[in-house]
């Protein structure tokens, strides 16, 4: 007799590729090449969902995903990975299968994802692609006395662009973390929330480089998140470019963990 299975994944992906996670009728996105993996592998229709849509190029370390589909015997973590892993590109990887609870669900589930853009500050012969290469001089702790001021419970419409599958997500958002760092030739922006607003992200980097080049003050980050201030910024203008950003982590509350997992 057949069951519900219901699994989590966690998959790393290079979305330079693809034109974002979400399937599209007509392009080859992340979560499209997936599902062509699984139904392969399982000889079914699956349901697949992701805690976040990554846009096109963006990347992933740690994108969740539910797999629900119906099996007539139990499912072994481990041979799934594999399995998923032989029929998907090699810019997209599997690194955890785990078997979850029956009402799991990856986006609804979530309590805060995490999101990492890396600025490099020198031109790089292998990391274009990982990367925004700004070529002048940054002020980081100018960068990051702005970040510092994104922490809190906040209007994030100024730094939104219109989305319209999800017209009415409210735009106020939690930061709970939000900082800069510098690794070697790389400026680190962290920034953990409870959700996202389509290119939020990339917005909030290109005004932090407009502060590290000094035509922002930090103070104007608070302006904008008042309203009082967008107006005169051209923040749709100064959107960074989606190389340098990756999807980090999910987190999900500890009663969602899943049951035993598979890794490399």
């Amino acid at each position: 007799m057949s069951q519900i299975t219901v699994l989590r994944l966690t998959i790393e992906y290079d979305g330079t590729r693809y034109s974002g996670w979400q399937e599209q009728s007509n392009a080859r996105t992340v979560m499209g090449q997936l599902r062509k993996a699984a139904e392969e592998l399982f000889e079914t229709k699956v349901d697949i969902q992701g805690a976040g849509r990554t846009d096109a190029g963006v990347h992933a370390l740690a994108q969740v995903a539910h797999l629900r589909l119906k099996t007539a015997r139990p499912v072994r973590p481990e041979q799934i990975r594999r399995g998923l892993n032989d029929r998907l590109p090699s810019d997209v990887c599997v690194i955890a299968v785990e078997a979850a609870p029956p009402e799991f669900h990856a986006r609804q589930d979530a309590i805060s994802r995490t999101y990492l853009y890396q600025i490099s500050t020198r031109r790089t012969a292998f990391l274009k692609k990982y990367v925004w290469w700004v070529k002048e001089d940054l002020d980081v702790a100018a960068m990051a006395r702005a970040a510092a001021m994104l922490v809190g419970r906040h209007d994030f419409a100024a730094f939104r662009a219109p989305d319209p599958s999800r017209p009415d997500t409210s735009t106020l958002v939690v930061v709970q973390a939000a900082a800069i760092e510098v690794d070697g030739d790389l400026i680190l922006f962290r920034i953990s929330a409870s959700h996202f607003l389509w290119r939020m992200v990339r917005r909030i980097v290109g005004v932090l480089v407009k502060v590290g080049l000094g035509q922002l003050q930090p103070e104007d980050i608070a302006r904008a998140l008042k309203g009082k201030a967008a107006a005169k910024m051209d923040i749709a203008a100064w959107t960074a470019p989606a190389s340098g950003l990756f999807l980090e982590a999910v987190e999900y509350p500890p009663d969602k963990h899943a049951k035993r997992t598979a890794r490399h």
